[in-house]
């Protein structure tokens, strides 16, 4: 599956990119300190710097990701989409 985060524009010229899964109200990392964490480390990846692919999904992935995109530089500093994936 690939969930997709567009950054339309940026003076930044590194913004850092995080991805989260929030499943049962709890939130766990997804992509932090550009690498995968937890159990996405052996099967998920990042493309084109935005986009999260996981691979062999299950209906434990079921959740809403969270792609946040801190940008300094730029007049709006952060910013997030909430994507819900749900695996039938």
């Amino acid at each position: 599956v690939e969930l997709s985060c567009i950054i339309k524009s940026t003076v930044t010229p590194d913004p850092r990119i995080e991805w989260k899964k929030i499943r049962d109200g709890e939130t766990s990392y997804v992509f932090f300190d550009n690498k995968m964490q937890g159990d996405f480390a052996t099967r998920a990846e990042i493309l084109s710097r935005t986009s999260l692919v996981i691979k062999n999904t299950t209906r434990m992935d079921t959740a809403t990701y969270r792609c946040e995109v801190a940008a300094p530089s730029d007049t709006k500093t952060i910013d997030e989409i909430n994507i819900q994936l749900t695996v039938q």
